[in-house]
This record gives C-alpha cells, structure tokens and sequence, in this order.
C-alpha cells in the first residue's frame, strides 16, 4: 500500500497501526515516505509490528522526522526472530550517526533499487 506523499501524520499512523496489529492483516508492503510521521507515530507503527510481525517485507518511511529514538525502536522490532521485513527506508529521517550506531540493523534487510521496485 502506498501511502507517500499524505498528510498521515502520528494520528494517521496511530490508526493504520492498529489495523497492522490484528492478525488478519496480510499486508506486505507499507509506503509511508514524506507523510509527517515522527517519533510517536513511528512507536506506534513499532508497537504494531511487535504484535503484528510476520508479513510486512517492505517498509518505506524515508523523509519523515523519525529521529534517533523512532529508529532505536524500529531497530528492536528487527531483533524478533519472526520480523520478515526485507527493506526498510530510513533516508531523510533525521537521523544521527549516534542513533545509527546505536542501532542493530540486520544484515537480512535489503536496499530498496530499481529492479526491487518494479513490481511494487
């Protein structure tokens, strides 16, 4: 589902998480880029993804103000051992290389490139 682009916002998100969460929800990919998402929509997507984590693959939240603290949560969500998520974008998040050093991204995660997009 490709969201870019709206005005989601945390409220937005906030919502959309709660969907995430129940166990009925097969969505794979999750388009988010430039939607006004920051740190406390990124805790909710995060606390949607812990409870909810075995079919998203495909995350892009690029562009929006998730900080050093929205990251360290996404990076604990990819620690659970049934997290299937392959990409995820993170450029434009404003971002240090503190929090980019304090977080444990794993090596299962790929870039997003053209030839990964064309079927989206």
């Amino acid at each position: 589902m490709d969201l870019s682009s709206n005005n989601l916002g945390d409220s937005g998100v906030k919502s959309l998480s709660a969907v995430l969460e129940n166990p009925h929800c097969k969505l794979e990919k999750l388009w988010l880029y430039r939607c006004g998402v920051s740190d406390e929509g990124c805790a909710a997507l995060t606390s949607a993804l812990r409870t909810n984590p075995s079919h998203l693959r495909d995350l892009d939240l690029a562009e929006n103000n998730l900080g050093d603290s929205g990251v360290k949560s996404l990076s604990a969500v990819l620690e659970n051992p049934h997290c299937k998520l392959e990409i995820l974008r993170l450029d434009g998040c404003g971002v240090s290389d503190e929090g980019c050093a304090g977080s444990d991204f794993s090596s299962e995660i790929k870039p997003l490139t053209p030839e990964r997009t064309e079927s989206v």
